[in-house]
């Protein structure tokens, strides 16, 4: 009986034969590329671990990609981020993934910058910077807590990420953190879809977009940016 993750794997790493392998966006780029390569699958045992580390289990549809498909490697944009079982004596985890994913945060957020103070409603310079200081503490606690609640997986380029909510309501589904624009987390959309998207949906979405660009010889290939990641590309 098939499951979600049947043939992904190897559907994955066929891609490195793939003519245009390099025509999709993250695959080809040095220090970052993921070159179509998948880390090994972790055990039940493996897993366990990284979850009593991070305080909280992880969403099925991500724990069996993990012990089906892979621990890290080719994904979305510049490929999944490696997923590795404590070291004996780790340092505890931080509990972030076990707090509650707050998606209303981003419009607290919004409001409390809106709201930054000015020196001219204040009657001295002292008084200003006792308020600004207030404001500002106020604005580090939500800006941080945005996040809480998610695990990183996948890293977009330009300080943005992909998150997957790990606890709470949104349990599952896939996020963008772009506080980098200063538009805080906001909900992964895919084209021709509504509603929020789960990792499965969002992984796989990912591989059948590669896989037609990646094996598509009828239409004129984007330029290549000579990076030469793979060592039979090398000089």
């Amino acid at each position: 009986m098939g499951g979600t993750w049947t043939g992904v794997r190897e559907r994955v790493l066929a891609l490195r034969d793939a003519p245009r392998w390099w025509a999709v966006f993250g695959a080809d780029y040095p220090g970052y590329g993921h070159d179509f390569e998948l880390l090994p699958v972790l055990t039940e045992e493996q897993l366990h671990a990284v979850e009593r580390r991070l305080g909280a289990g992880l969403p099925e549809e991500y724990r069996t990609f993990l012990l089906e498909v892979g621990a890290g490697g080719a994904g979305p944009d510049y490929g999944l981020f490696p997923i590795k079982p404590p070291e004996p004596g780790a340092p505890p985890g931080t509990g972030h993934c076990a707090l509650p994913f707050r998606p209303g945060l981003t419009a607290e957020l919004d409001e409390h910058e809106y709201a930054e103070p000015r020196h001219a409603d204040h009657p001295d310079d002292e008084a200003f910077a006792a308020a600004y200081a207030a404001w500002d503490a106020r604005h580090d606690e939500l800006y941080d807590a945005l996040t809480e609640g998610t695990l990183c997986v996948s890293s977009q380029g330009c300080a943005y990420y992909s998150l997957l909510v790990v606890t709470g309501p949104e349990r599952g589904t896939m996020w963008e953190d772009v506080r980098a624009a200063g538009e805080g987390v906001a909900p992964v959309e895919l084209r021709g879809r509504t509603g929020h998207v789960t990792f499965a949906e969002w992984y796989l979405n990912w591989l059948d977009r590669a896989e037609r660009r990646a094996w598509d010889e009828t239409t004129e290939p984007p330029p290549r940016l000579q990076f030469a990641t793979r060592q039979e590309d090398a000089p």
